[in-house]
């Protein structure tokens, strides 16, 4: 790449990084942010027996991961707010997968000399923010720029940025047969990833694979006993965990239906992955063990059996195909043998990006204005969700509140708990019976003595809803109304059960 494009690559990679800083500084909320939240909320309060994080009741979560630990420690002995310490994740979280993807990338680019590296480091975090589709996609685990910006203060982008180095230190580590303590860190670093994003761990996993297959020279006997010491330690730590089992999450249930749109408009959301297809195809015919299209192959292999089988939650391992192939187009670039190959690769690339960019410059308005941007741009905008601050000059940390589901999304990550989780919760015993008692409640056939039961069985200090949600009535005894939020939605105090 001339050294013109390449600054220009640099500098356009530059300013998408300003741009994901300012949206960690501004936090959108939408999603589950409310959940990760609530999660370091309960672990600032009780380190050791935080209980579940979204309902007044002791059980395990898988959301008590070694990073939100972490978090959970800083706000304790900080004194900062919950969503200031999710802020300061964000920026370490995006601060990991840069310096991740510089990292992997380095392993691919040799000594080609630092500004070479540092433009096909750039260019490969372009392909990785905007190398997608023109329908708009946003997932936790997915490196598309909009998603990415809704989802930067989440597990899964610490976990992917950890796997970009975990990945890169394993190359290393292999090409110079590296001694047991390197292992067996490698092996610490692989069940922290795991952990902490059970989804993004699995890709991880498939990525190490692929980076052992791949791996030239072929490893040693040595080697493969320190690479099995790592495996086991990494399985010991697993088992060790006292927040949640681990292993119990294989037999979780219920996850297919949510996970079902990972299927939907497939061509839109990803046909300009296309030229990293094709670059992964160059790159077999030059090395058959190739590891990113060992790992592309993998992720692929198990999205397909996911659709064919219907177990849509294995679509949730479709980054260990995209991300090999958005590294393959941006690498492809600078390896490709002949020039006039190389000049027209690049420029399909250029342009594909700057579809990826267009379809996904609505992010812009996390950090600017809509009335500052020219309309186009101001028109791609989707607003994120409200939140529930104005609950907090009456509700207390672990006050219940009754409310439906979108609501039950956000309360928790202001202290209290909800009668129902807002998200599926496998280790929760009684998760049916709770969705169940919240129908109850609202249903508008449920008779007065009904309602009053739900409140009395959850102990519910408050309920939060519109008044075409049903449930008690507005001047029934039981309740006092307190104030009225954004868009007419109310909170009652509960005065009485009977």
């Amino acid at each position: 790449m001339r050294t013109a494009s390449g600054a220009a690559v640099r500098a356009a990679a530059l300013l998408v990084l300003l741009l994901l800083v300012a949206v960690a500084w501004r936090l959108p909320w939408a999603g589950d942010l409310g959940i990760h939240a609530a999660t370091v909320e309960r672990l600032r309060h009780n380190l050791t027996d935080p209980g579940n994080p979204l309902v007044d009741s002791n059980t395990p979560s898988p959301y008590y991961s070694p990073w939100t630990v972490f978090l959970g420690v800083v706000a304790d002995l900080t004194g900062l707010s919950t969503f200031a310490v999710l802020k300061a994740g964000a920026l370490i979280s995006l601060t990991l997968l840069a310096s991740g993807v510089w990292r992997f990338v380095g392993t691919f680019a040799g000594d080609a000399g630092r500004a070479r590296r540092g433009a096909a480091t750039a260019l490969v975090l372009l392909c990785l923010l905007f190398l997608w589709g023109t329908s708009l996609f946003n997932w936790s685990g997915f490196l598309g720029l909009n998603s990415l910006a809704l989802t930067i203060a989440y597990p899964s982008t610490f976990a992917l940025g950890a796997s970009f180095h975990f990945w890169a230190w394993l190359r290393k580590a292999l090409a110079r047969a590296a001694g047991l303590p390197e292992f067996l860190c490698l092996g610490l670093l692989w069940s922290v990833i795991l952990l902490s994003h059970q989804f993004t761990g699995v890709v991880a996993s498939f990525g190490a694979f692929a980076m052992v297959a791949g791996a030239r020279p072929w490893p040693a006997r040595a080697v493969w006993a320190r690479l099995a010491a790592a495996l086991a330690l990494g399985i010991v730590v697993l088992a060790a965990w006292p927040y949640y089992s681990f292993f119990s999450l294989f037999d979780a249930t219920g996850l297919e239906a949510i996970h079902q749109p990972l299927y939907q408009d497939l061509p839109g959301t990803y046909w300009l992955l296309l030229l990293g297809v094709f670059a992964l195809a160059l790159r077999w015919r030059r090395d058959r063990r190739d590891p990113l299209v060992v790992f592309f192959a993998l992720g692929a292999l198990m999205f397909v059996a996911g659709g064919v089988t219907g177990h849509y939650s294995w679509g949730r391992v479709l980054p260990a195909a995209i991300i090999p192939a958005q590294v393959a187009a941006g690498l492809e670039v600078f390896v490709a043998g002949r020039r006039a190959l190389r000049t027209v690769f690049a420029a399909v690339l250029g342009a594909a990006l700057l579809v990826g960019a267009w379809t996904q410059s609505g992010t812009l308005g996390y950090v600017v204005p809509t009335s500052k941007l020219p309309q186009p741009l101001a028109d791609r905008y989707t607003p994120p969700w409200a939140g529930y601050t104005w609950l907090k000059p009456w509700v207390s940390y672990g006050d219940v509140v009754l409310a439906k589901e979108f609501p039950a999304r956000q309360i928790p990550a202001y202290g209290p708990y909800t009668v129902a989780p807002g998200y599926p919760d496998f280790f929760l015993p009684d998760e049916t019976a709770r969705y169940g008692a919240v129908d109850t409640y609202f249903a508008a056939g449920t008779h007065r003595a009904g309602r009053l039961a739900v409140l009395r069985r959850y102990d519910v200090k408050w309920v939060v809803g519109y008044r075409s949600d049903g449930g008690l009535a507005p001047g029934d005894p039981a309740l006092r109304k307190v104030t009225t939020g954004p868009n007419g939605q109310i909170l009652y105090e509960v005065v009485g059960r009977r």
